[in-house]
């Protein structure tokens, strides 16, 4: 190859672009693919860091390599990968002059990392593009692909924070694109970027509007409405998750997810157990199952209510030391347990609420105050006999029997799930009713004797 670089110095200037054209077409087409790669740096050490032949014999040989390259002319991935590694290499330093072929080598690398699963060495090598120079920019919809392959290669590698960065950015472009393709592209990373950051409510109601997608394909759909009853059950417990839990439970297709369960048992307000709980637990991914701390404030809250409250945790054998919960599912559990209590009962005390939650009677009391204050459970706080009074359910209570959750939905029509069992439950009492006044006409009448236990 040295001897050959040497001949081809000598060449007049004319005859350097198709001299050192065929020099790369030899190369790369010769059969021993193991000297391919050097011969090729070789190549490209003389005519970009030497520059043998000019800045236009640079250029074309680079536009020549790029080409061959996305062709598949090099059929190992090993050696195609290297040739790009140098090529890069030795036109980065340069990129004023060739930045188009920077640009191309930069999306041949990226995409061959991305077959390893090398997904966050994939996204720096997007990174590294050249998108607004002064020699050339790019058109907005190509940065908006850009973009959103950068964030879906990060999730994959769970780095949420970049992620967001480039999300961001993303969001600034999107109205700039019709492309259906690229539009639904970003709305899955907008609902996966919400499942890693934990915004639940957000990313299951994103999640269910791409389930009836039809250009999605139909294993795909099932997945993310999947995905959809995840966030759901994770999500912060109170009125807007309940209208995202009526939308899913009304779909004909949850039925069939294996997660039905636990969402049913939410929607209907029913207090959920700890085998349900590990069962469910065994479906998540990694970062749903992240651990949270309690907050410096809650903490000492609960000592303080736990030391107030120190008669109360005496008459009981079994109470808990636990002051919070440990992870998202633990909190998302609590909560939901919490406003299915409010269902229950009229009201109950720190202690009952404790041995509910696994909890302290400080802790519960805390977990309590913070959902009355977000305006997620209606309820009072009497300190003095510690208990924690309930409101009965209003326009969100009803609201989560409507399809949707949506408020001006007949009820005539739409009044099933929740707001029935409750009706239900009213018809029950006003029957028990009717009984104790049948019985006390009896009694008073002495028509009714009562048996006396000796």
């Amino acid at each position: 190859m040295d001897q050959k670089l040497e001949q081809l110095q000598s060449l007049s200037q004319k005859d350097k672009p198709q001299a050192y054209s065929s020099l790369l077409t030899q190369t790369l087409a010769q059969a021993n693919e193991g000297a391919i790669a050097d011969d090729v740096h070789r190549l490209l050490d003389a005519v970009i860091t030497h520059d043998h032949g000019g800045l236009v014999v640079g250029r074309q040989v680079l536009a020549e390599l790029v080409k061959s390259l996305s062709e598949g002319t090099v059929k190992d991935r090993e050696v195609r990968k290297q040739i790009v590694k140098d090529a890069l290499a030795y036109a980065q330093p340069r990129l004023i002059s060739f930045e188009e072929q920077v640009n191309s080598l930069c999306f041949q690398l990226a995409d061959l990392l991305e077959e390893e699963e090398e997904w966050s060495e994939a996204a720096r090598v997007l990174m590294g593009i050249s998108m607004d120079s002064g020699q050339r920019t790019l058109p907005d919809e190509e940065k908006l692909k850009i973009y959103i392959r950068i964030v879906r290669l990060l999730l994959e590698d769970e780095d949420s924070v970049q992620a967001e960065t480039y999300y961001n950015r993303a969001a600034l472009l999107v109205n700039t694109t019709n492309d259906r393709e690229t539009v639904l592209a970003f709305k899955l990373c907008q609902a996966r970027l919400n499942d890693y950051t934990r915004k639940f409510l957000e990313a299951a109601s994103r999640y269910h509007e791409l389930s009836w997608t039809g250009e999605i394909d139909e294993d795909e759909r099932t997945m993310m409405l999947s995905a959809a009853v995840t966030c759901a059950v994770l999500a912060p417990a109170g009125p807007n998750r309940s209208r995202v839990l009526a939308a899913l439970c009304r779909d004909e297709r949850s039925s069939q997810l294996p997660t039905y369960g636990i969402l049913s048992k939410m929607f209907l307000d029913h207090i959920l157990r700890p085998a349900e709980v590990q069962k469910f637990e065994a479906t998540l991914k990694p970062h749903q199952l992240a651990k949270i701390s309690q907050s410096s404030n809650d903490r000492l809250a609960a000592v303080a209510s736990a030391a107030d409250g120190a008669d109360d945790m005496n008459t009981s054998e079994n109470i808990s030391t636990r002051t919070g919960p440990s992870t998202v599912l633990d909190r998302a559990v609590m909560e939901h347990n919490v406003l299915a209590s409010s269902k229950i009962y009229n009201n109950i005390s720190f202690s009952g609420l404790g041995t509910l939650l696994d909890l302290t009677p400080g802790a519960a009391e805390t977990m309590a105050r913070r959902m009355i204050e977000q305006g997620r459970l209606k309820g009072s706080i009497d300190q003095v006999e510690r208990l924690i009074w309930f409101e009965s359910g209003g326009e969100e209570d009803d609201a989560q029997g409507k399809a949707g959750g949506l408020g001006d939905v007949d009820q005539q029509t739409e009044d099933t799930g929740s707001p029935y069992t409750k009706k239900w439950d009213m018809q029950i009492r006003m029957s028990a009713a009717s009984v104790e006044s049948i019985v006390q006409y009896l009694t008073d009448k002495g028509l009714l004797h009562t048996a006396v236990m000796t």
